[in-house]
């Protein structure tokens, strides 16, 4: 007999929750316990699906670490009593949230899958119901009893992607994420095509284990041609900083000039964790392979080889809290933990 998945849709705001009202024309929450009213192909699928609003939804542009602990902690209450998670978040943000729930979530072995939209779900053109129907889909796919995804997602636009591999990389078009350095989970078409090898396949019997401090003394730093010697030094020198995301050229190049590598071998020495990733859309960092690299390398700078961004602000906020030796620190940041790297 197949399994009828419970799933709960957490609401923590963003377009996808939205109606647009027809007197006036604005954009307004909606109740989600009328979920199946806005939506009555909900009542096709075989799962049972219940709903968590956040008391106060925000835009995702306003979500911050405190939110990403929040969430975590609905996760947490609500682990045993449900087989897989869909939470609805706004767009803007969303690769940054689900990186760094990613982390947090340690031992998961449940489907958690983020999505959003970008019309509102009362809108006549929505990509919100696609989106919606097909994340509940995902979260609720089972094989001999056991869930397909055992991971942090984000569906859009027919693909499931690996959440800390992925970028919003168009404001404008319904296809708005891309994992350039790593393949979809799944495919939505006539049927799900499950791709997987790309499944992360961890088998543990350790229960579920949630990290509920990150710490946000960090900040990125996006080399350009002409960035000015006193700008550099005045950011590195800012008091709180305990960890950047350096976004250098290419495969991890920078300036080759004295006084650039005499900031950063300064700030390294004074415990600041530096992150070298790349601010291409894909690829990977490579730290030696140019001569403009080089001298990171010999420095100390923790090779952020192919991790995104986003991913890498959720692992430096995750890792820091831990109070580890820089050395110890580069080894595991260095790591792959969550499949965010290879």
């Amino acid at each position: 007999m197949k399994k009828q998945a419970k799933i709960l849709l957490i609401y923590t705001g963003g377009t996808i929750g939205m109606i647009k009202d027809p007197i006036t024309n604005s954009l307004k929450a909606f109740n989600f316990d009328q979920l199946l009213s806005k939506i009555p192909e909900l009542k096709l699928l075989s799962h049972h699906i219940e709903t968590y609003s956040f008391s106060d939804p925000k835009d995702s542009s306003d979500f911050d670490h405190t939110d990403y602990i929040d969430l975590a902690k609905v996760i947490e209450a609500h682990y045993d009593a449900f087989d897989g998670f869909v939470v609805l978040h706004g767009s803007d943000t969303m690769s940054y949230t689900a990186s760094a729930i990613s982390f947090m979530l340690e031992n998961l072995s449940k489907p958690v899958i983020f999505t959003g939209s970008q019309l509102p779900i009362g809108d006549l053109r929505t990509d919100a119901k696609e989106n919606l129907i097909t994340s509940i889909q995902v979260a609720g796919l089972y094989n001999k009893d056991k869930p397909v995804i055992k991971e942090v997602g984000l569906y859009f636009e027919y693909k499931l992607y690996r959440a800390n591999r992925t970028t919003k990389i168009n404001a404008e078009h319904f296809e708005a994420f891309e994992s350039l350095n790593y393949p979809p989970l799944i495919e939505s078409g006539v049927n799900l095509k499950i791709n997987k090898p790309s499944l992360r396949d961890v088998v543990t019997k350790k229960p579920l284990k949630v990290h509920h401090e990150l710490d946000n003394r960090v900040m990125i730093i996006k080399l350009f041609p002409s960035l000015a010697k006193e700008t550099l030094e005045h950011l590195l020198e800012t008091p709180h900083i305990r960890g950047i995301i350096l976004e250098t050229f290419g495969s991890g190049n920078s300036k080759t000039e004295t006084w650039f590598t005499n900031a950063l071998d300064q700030a390294i020495k004074k415990g600041i964790h530096i992150v070298n990733v790349t601010q291409c859309s894909g690829g990977s960092v490579e730290m030696g392979k140019y001569e403009t690299s080089e001298q990171l390398k010999k420095i100390g700078l923790i090779d952020g080889k192919d991790i995104t961004t986003e991913a890498a602000i959720g692992k430096l906020m995750y890792m820091l809290p831990k109070k580890l030796e820089y050395n110890v620190f580069k080894t595991i940041f260095e790591t792959s933990l969550r499949g965010e790297m290879k």
